[in-house]
């Protein structure tokens, strides 16, 4: 539960910190301003994936279902600096679909907290496995690091990608093949 109070405590502090005066007109409202945001930019530690998935519905296919370029943003838990990008989320039904909002859902669940993209691209994996218990999951995902643009090496336009595959995609190259030509035919789009 995101705390309110000791986050304006926290503000304040940093504010004193880097030199600021607290009391000035366009900071004296900066530690609420700042504690709201984080009531929205880290509310995914109180949500919990299964919500999303749980609710599926019956197929006879076990047809490869893709939702690309789903948009979001996180936060780096080393630097607590944004990074965002698109996640593509493949998977093979074993009898059942979720509905399609609920993949973009998913991935904001595990977006909103302090995270490492590499473990974001795992828990959305995992949860899909979980909840909907699919042949198989296969998720991509590309973002930007402001760690990386805007401090430190400073390199504006590089993106990260991470990939991770579970059950039938851990086994069959060809499926991993088919989800990145369709993802590339996508694109072309």
């Amino acid at each position: 539960m995101i705390d309110h109070e000791k986050i304006e405590q926290a503000v304040r502090l940093f504010l004193e910190g880097i030199g600021e005066d607290v009391l000035r007109e366009g900071l004296i409202d900066t530690p609420d301003r700042i504690a709201r945001m984080c009531e929205e930019l880290y509310g995914g530690m109180e949500e919990d994936a299964e919500v999303h998935l749980s609710k599926t519905f019956s197929v006879d296919s076990s047809e490869m279902v893709i939702e690309r370029d789903i948009t979001f943003y996180s936060t780096c838990e080393h630097h607590i600096l944004p990074f965002y990008g698109k996640a593509h989320i493949a998977y093979i039904p074993d009898g059942k679909v979720v509905g399609l909002s609920k993949l973009a859902r998913t991935v904001e669940v595990f977006a909103r907290r302090l995270q490492l993209q590499e473990q974001l691209t795992g828990q959305i994996a995992d949860a899909l496995m979980e909840y909907m218990q699919p042949k198989g999951a296969l998720v991509m995902v590309e973002a930007e690091h402001m760690c990386m643009t805007m401090r430190g090496i400073k390199k504006p336009g590089s993106r990260t990608v991470t990939m991770a595959k579970r059950g039938v995609f851990e086994s069959d190259p060809a499926l991993e093949e088919r989800f990145f030509r369709l993802l590339n035919a996508g694109a072309l789009r």
